[in-house]
C-alpha cells in the first residue's frame, strides 16, 4: 500500500506533514479516512498512548493538493498557531505547474473570492462584490520543461482555492485543474500544485522553524527538481503584515 504522508517535523508541540494528494486532511462526506485520523494512529502506536489522542488541524490542504500540513499536539500550540497564521506571520510556498507561460515572469495577483457552497468552487473577481474575499499573492517563473512551467507561488492571504483560481484567472490554470480551466485530468486525479516550504517562528520554542516537502513521487513531478532555486537565508525572509 502506497505511504499517504511522511513525517517532516515532530516534537511535543507540533506535527509537519508532507502528504501526498488525494488525501483528505478533515473527515467529508465521503467518509474517506482522513489525515487528521491517519496521524492520530501514527501518535497513538508510536508512544503507545490509551485513549484519545488530542490533535488539532492549524490549517488545510486542498485534497488534490500534496505538501505540508501543520497539526498541533497540544491546545496551548493550537491556539498559538492558529493566532500565527490569522496575523500571517507565516511564510508558504508552493509549486505550481502550469501549461502557459505567464505574461510576466513576476508579479502580485489581488482579487475578490466569492465561494459557491453548492458547486465547491470559487469565482475570482477584480472588484469587491457581496460576500466575497480579498484575496493576494506573488508568484514567479522558476523555470521551463517540456512545455510545462513552473511557477513559485506564495499567498498573502489564505482562502479556499485562492493559487487554483488566481493562477487561472490569469490565463495559467494549474496543470490537472479541470474544475478551474485545465482542459484535461491527471491520471491519479491530483493537481500539480505543492506545498513546498513553510517558515514560522515555534509557538512554544520561540525559535525559527523552516520545514521542507519533498514532491510526489511520479517522474512528471521529479523533473522539476533541479529548477529549485535553494538560495533561501532565514535572515531574508521577513512576515507578510
Amino acid at each position: 500500500m502506497k505511504q499517504k504522508y511522511v513525517i517532516v517535523y515532530e516534537d511535543n508541540h507540533l506535527i509537519v506533514v508532507n502528504k501526498e494528494p488525494g488525501v483528505l486532511v478533515q473527515a467529508d462526506k465521503t467518509r474517506d479516512v482522513p489525515l487528521l485520523d491517519l496521524i492520530k494512529n501514527y501518535i497513538k502506536k508510536k508512544y503507545d498512548k490509551p485513549g484519545d489522542v488530542f490533535l488539532g488541524t492549524v490549517h488545510r490542504l486542498d485534497r488534490p493538493v500534496s505538501g505540508l500540513v501543520v497539526f498541533a499536539r497540544t491546545s496551548k500550540a493550537l491556539e498559538r498557531m492558529n493566532e500565527i497564521f490569522r496575523k500571517r506571520q507565516v511564510q508558504k510556498t508552493y509549486w505550481a505547474v502550469v501549461a502557459r507561460k505567464p505574461r510576466e515572469e513576476k508579479g502580485r495577483l489581488s482579487h475578490f473570492l466569492l465561494k459557491d457552497e453548492a458547486t465547491n468552487t470559487v469565482k475570482a473577481y477584480d472588484y469587491e462584490v457581496p460576500g466575497s474575499q480579498k484575496a493576494e499573492l506573488t508568484y514567479r517563473l522558476l523555470g521551463k520543461i517540456n512545455d510545462h512551467y513552473l511557477l513559485e507561488v506564495n499567498p498573502i492571504t489564505g482562502r479556499p482555492h485562492q493559487i487554483r483560481v488566481q493562477l487561472a484567472s490569469m490565463g495559467c490554470p494549474i496543470r490537472g485543474d479541470i474544475k478551474y480551466g485545465f482542459p484535461r485530468p491527471n491520471q491519479d486525479s491530483s493537481i500539480n500544485l505543492h506545498a513546498r516550504r513553510l517558515y514560522f517562528i515555534h509557538p512554544i520554542k520561540k525559535e525559527p522553524l523552516v520545514c521542507k516537502a519533498g514532491v510526489p513521487n511520479n517522474p512528471f513531478w521529479e523533473e522539476f527538481l533541479a529548477l529549485d532555486p535553494e538560495d533561501y537565508k532565514d535572515k531574508n525572509l521577513d512576515f507578510i503584515h
